[in-house]
């Protein structure tokens, strides 16, 4: 007697970034035969190039940030000098080992990735992939790789997870020495002396407030009139100001039009005449996706002018079997959000349940000194009559914990829908508001009212008590 098997589907996955690696361990979760393409290692940039070691140097910002703010608190750092009276010490800050230790744990964390893809039984395959239509991919294995003599992958289900790259100007070529991506920055051996920063979105912003922490002079050159242009505008107005406070040099409604290598360091010229000299500069001004030869068009697949792949609300792209995740999409460049795209394509392709994402669910963060975390509708679009809500706001000086700890900047924005109470958004300017703010996330995704918000217990005295007494404030009498 004769039995006929089910054959597996065939997952094949073009890159392991989040949304790539999500894909493939859901896929293999689900029974599916998975391989995964990728050129570089598990993890993506976002892994060994810029999340991770990015948080990490800026984790050590704050260590050296949190050392010199414990004066307000009554710690002093004291020396013997050489007359044998007490002088302040320097924070003295090795990059050198920072840059060392940061990659080794980007490095480590992709080591991880890759044993667990191994372990669900994902095929990994090191190499320059590309579509070969829609029914597979084709491989050009990287030297030296051993047990890899794939030539081309046959699938049912394609996914495109390839992300995104630095933005290079014309007028502002990075040589990798002075003139640096942010992919660049790990292998300089000191504190820059003057670090020119172009660029004031999240990533201009965050390097700024890194190395100024860290002990660099630092210009931050911004085309609009304010940093952080995309983001709630009391937010970046506290940025602003503690970047000021702190000795940056911001200068607004300013374009650079070219940046050029000197003797020993950079010159910047403006737009209007003005120059700026400084011994390295960093080009934060946007990034373009990796989908550019990778045989996308010939497969039928929409793309935008930008080259971002369009894909609905599960990662489906034009072509039905060919799905894409992560910052080569139209979705939200967040690593979040290919996570969540990732799993999501590979549910659907494999016919399992899901929910469509709602990108407006989704919390971000921006990792300043202190740190702005947004979820949901934003004032803006409040104002705009585009939502219906109130707002309200409540400074996080008033904050029992916060008085304690010496935290004077910050505050709690809650957005609720008119009439009914149900949060629909917040933004959070704290010390760690990416742990904050959680539980507004889940308001959001839950549709929870400001009383249900107001009823639960927060610990006293904490930061998160701000969240219940602005939720408090904005009580619906019935």
């Amino acid at each position: 007697m004769a039995y006929e098997f089910e054959r597996k589907q065939r997952i094949a996955v073009l890159g392991g970034g989040p949304g790539g690696y999500e894909a493939a361990l859901a896929g293999a979760q689900q029974g599916a035969d998975v391989t995964l393409v990728e050129r570089v290692g598990v993890g993506g940039s976002a892994v060994i190039t810029d999340v991770v070691p990015s948080k990490s140097l800026i984790a050590t910002a704050e260590a050296s940030n949190s050392i010199g703010d414990a004066t307000d608190l009554g710690v002093q750092f004291f020396v013997r000098g050489a007359s044998g009276k007490p002088a302040r010490p320097d924070v003295a800050i090795n990059l050198a080992a920072v840059n060392k230790r940061l990659l080794s744990l980007a490095r480590q964390q992709s080591e991880d990735l890759k044993a667990s893809l191994i372990h669900a039984g994902v095929r990994l395959v090191h190499g320059e992939g590309r579509l070969d239509g829609t029914s597979g991919i084709i491989v050009s294995t990287a030297p030296g790789d051993s047990g890899t003599d794939f030539d081309r992958i046959e699938a049912d289900t394609l996914v495109v997870s390839v992300g995104a790259s630095p933005r290079i100007l014309d007028t502002a070529v990075p040589d990798g020495e002075r003139i640096l991506t942010w992919t660049q920055l790990y292998n300089l051996k000191a504190v820059p002396e003057h670090l020119i920063v172009v660029g004031s979105g999240v990533t201009g912003a965050e390097f700024a407030s890194a190395y100024r922490a860290l002990g660099a002079d630092v210009t931050l050159i911004s085309s609009r009139d304010q940093v952080l242009p995309g983001e709630d505008a009391d937010a970046a107005r506290v940025i602003e100001d503690v970047f000021k406070r702190n000795g940056m040099v911001v200068l607004s409604k300013s374009r650079a039009s070219s940046i050029v290598r000197t003797t020993d360091g950079v010159l910047a010229t403006l737009s209007d005449g003005r120059t700026v000299e400084g011994s390295h500069c960093l080009m934060a001004v946007g990034s373009v996706p990796n989908t550019a030869g990778i045989g996308l068009e010939e497969a039928g697949i929409q793309l935008t002018e930008s080259g971002h792949i369009r894909v609905n609300r599960v990662s489906r792209t034009s072509m039905p079997n060919v799905y894409a995740a992560g910052d080569c999409t139209t979705e939200l460049p967040l690593a979040s959000v290919a996570s969540m795209a990732g799993r999501t394509a590979m549910l659907h392709a494999m016919g399992d349940a899901v929910n469509p994402i709602e990108i407006r669910n989704v919390a971000s963060n921006i990792f300043t000194q202190p740190e702005i975390a947004t979820v949901g509708w934003t004032q803006k679009q409040i104002e705009e009559g585009i939502a219906q809500g109130d707002i309200y706001k409540l400074p996080l000086a008033s904050n029992p914990r916060a008085k304690m700890m010496g935290i004077k900047d910050g505050f709690v924005k809650l957005f609720a829908r008119t009439g009914s109470g149900t949060v629909i958004g917040g933004v959070i300017v704290a010390p760690k508001a990416s742990e904050l703010i959680f539980p507004l996330a889940l308001a959001v995704e839950h549709r929870l009212t400001v009383d249900q918000v107001a009823r639960a217990f927060p610990v006293y005295p904490s930061l998160s008590g701000s969240i219940t007494d602005a939720a408090r404030a904005m009580h619906i009498v019935r």
